[in-house]
């Protein structure tokens, strides 16, 4: 009888274990279940508000294109101003070409101011030129020998050009090292002038 009683509490604890196991197991796999599922959707969530955020960030930090555009517009039409004013102040017949002076200095990779500050030192701003030169710069002018031009857009092409090539592509890119080559018999005041001209223009 006890034998009985011994072996039906060992089937009884049994029972109870393997109750309890599945019971703890189910828990377990229903907890993990909800816990990734949680995961899934949150980690999904997060993916896209970190999207939406850095597509915000990404739009906003980069320049569209119309904006570089309208930027450089700006910066060109500042520069005409700049040396319109100068021009007018000084009552140059150059002012109507204003624009193809700033045009034409970005074209050869020089400073805007610098065309206007060498006329200004040349001749007063085309005030004081060879007849029928349209000459402003004294550039190609030695003694006698005058260098003229058939228009003011087609010298302000050429010393542009000439500048550019025979001066600042060899490394003459100041007020003194250009005017080491272009009037080398200056005491200095031709670099002195010519910068105080360009610092008009600032």
């Amino acid at each position: 009888m006890r034998r009985y009683y011994v072996s039906m509490k060992k089937i009884l604890l049994l029972g109870l274990w393997f109750i309890a196991t599945i019971t703890t197991f189910s828990t377990t796999a229903l907890l993990l279940t909800l816990t990734v599922s949680k995961g899934q959707v949150m980690g999904a969530q997060t993916a896209r508000n970190v999207q939406q955020h850095t597509s915000y960030e990404l739009f906003t930090a980069v320049p569209s294109f119309e904006n570089i555009i309208d930027q450089s517009v700006t910066i060109k039409e500042a520069r005409v101003a700049i040396v319109e004013q100068f021009l007018k102040r000084f009552s140059s017949p150059l002012l109507p070409h204003a624009k193809l002076l700033v045009e034409t200095a970005d074209k050869h990779n020089l400073d805007f101011r610098l065309l206007p500050a060498v006329a200004m030192q040349e001749s007063g701003l085309c005030k004081i030129i060879p007849n029928d030169s349209y000459n402003c710069w004294g550039y190609g002018i030695y003694g006698d020998k005058v260098l003229r031009f058939a228009s003011f857009e087609e010298a302000i092409e050429t010393v542009a050009k000439g500048l550019s090539v025979n001066y600042i592509y060899d490394g003459l890119t100041t007020p003194e090292l250009i005017m080491s080559r272009y009037t080398p018999s200056s005491d200095g005041s031709w670099a002195r002038a010519v910068r105080h001209f360009m610092e008009q223009m600032e």
